[in-house]
């Protein structure tokens, strides 16, 4: 559960709401410490091969289909997501890397497109 601003914000239906766009292969959405709001949300997405999308493409579908303040303000494109033996997605591991990145976002926060491209 996520707190952001004194709502509730469950990352499961953010997530599923990810896993409807076209170009998401993968994705786990966690909420970062935020001064001002407790929490922001942050999406950690994996695009399906042959596709190009930036941040900006995978933000503004996810905010137009959802209250404004469930959408993530902050998407990371990744090639990968953290999983354990089963194929869970580690979302503890997840965290652990970005506090361990400090406050640099990857380069792919920025809204620049991901590798892959059609």
């Amino acid at each position: 559960m996520i707190s952001r601003g004194g709502f509730t914000v469950y990352p499961r239906v953010v997530e599923e709401l990810l896993y409807r766009h076209p170009a998401v292969l993968e994705a786990a959405v966690i909420g970062r410490p935020d001064p001002r709001l407790g929490e922001e949300i942050q999406a950690y997405v994996v695009l399906r091969p042959d596709t190009s999308q930036t941040t900006d493409d995978v933000r503004a579908w996810v905010k137009e289909r959802i209250a404004p303040y469930k959408y993530p303000r902050e998407v990371h494109l990744v090639d990968a997501l953290p999983k354990g033996p089963t194929g869970k997605i580690h979302k503890q591991a997840l965290r652990n890397s970005v506090a361990d990145a400090g406050a640099a976002a990857p380069a792919s926060a920025t809204g620049q497109t991901h590798g892959r491209t059609s």
